[in-house]
């Protein structure tokens, strides 16, 4: 197939763009590509790892870019990883980088695991009772936090009563479990 713009050298490069189900695609060299904005310059062969890669560069907004450059010459104190470096290669040089790094993996990580930033597990079905009350009483605790600075106090209340009732379940139930041991 040869290139659409200057019906000279082969196509090398294909884009398929959809609007509103209307389907258009181009074939261009990559003479004409670069000619005509559709890449900026010539790169490397696009793999798996880029694909990867790609979504540790999700800031383009004008107003992140001084962010982004502050990443960028962000560098490990232990290893001399910089986070440019880590973004490209996608694994840290040592267990230090994740506190270099640590302010700009929580929205990373949200963008990776869906909004998801710590990891809970499954909660086991026979012994799970304790555990899922617990992470209830954190999960209103912090509702109770919120509730508070959005000064809520009606809510707030309510909260802080089911709190209250929660910890008396669960004091039971440790209880239960002391005795029975």
């Amino acid at each position: 197939m040869e290139c659409q713009e200057c019906h000279q050298n082969p196509a090398t490069i294909h884009f398929t763009q959809v609007i509103n189900g209307d389907k258009n695609e181009i074939h261009v060299c990559e003479k004409c590509a670069v000619e005509k904005g559709y890449i900026h310059h010539k790169e490397e062969p696009y793999s798996l790892h880029h694909l990867l890669s790609g979504l540790f560069h999700f800031d383009t907004d004008l107003m992140q870019q001084s962010q982004q450059n502050k990443k960028a010459t962000l560098t490990c104190n232990n290893c001399g990883m910089t986070y440019r470096q880590f973004a490209k290669i996608g694994k840290f040089g040592c267990s230090q980088c994740y506190l270099t790094f640590n302010e700009h993996l929580n929205p990373l990580l949200r963008r990776v695991h869906g909004g998801n930033t710590m990891h809970e597990g499954k909660i086991p079905k026979r012994q799970g009772t304790s555990i899922y009350q617990r992470k209830q009483l954190r999960d209103m605790r912090e509702k109770l936090r919120n509730l508070i600075e959005e000064e809520a106090f009606e809510k707030a209340a309510e909260v802080r009563d089911q709190i209250k009732e929660l910890e008396r379940t669960i004091g039971q139930s440790e209880e239960g479990e002391h005795d029975g041991s």
